[in-house]
């Protein structure tokens, strides 16, 4: 990726998954219901604390809290940029 955004201190930039469009029954859901997605994909790390290393990597698919983070876009498409704390996990 090209993108001129670098994290600073512990925080990371995330590229939400995709809302889910239909149901394991095939019931498609209208955009007014969709749910947030709580995974994504690490886009940027920042390059940690003095006490506290980083410990996800770009790539990694990670989920995170419902709230958690700031939304932003760039060039169209749309970013999550949250601290490491609020990620529960590496999938």
């Amino acid at each position: 990726m090209a993108l001129n955004i670098k994290p600073l201190a512990d925080r990371v930039l995330v590229e939400p998954a995709p809302a889910e469009s239909t149901t394991a029954s095939g019931i498609i859901i209208p955009d007014t219901a969709k749910e947030k997605p709580q995974k994504g994909i690490v886009v940027a790390v920042g390059s940690g604390k003095k006490d506290e290393p980083m410990t996800v990597r770009e790539g990694d698919t990670v989920l995170y809290g419902k709230y958690a983070g700031t939304e932003l876009q760039v060039e169209g498409k749309d970013y999550l940029i949250m601290r490491e704390a609020d990620i529960f996990a590496v999938l």
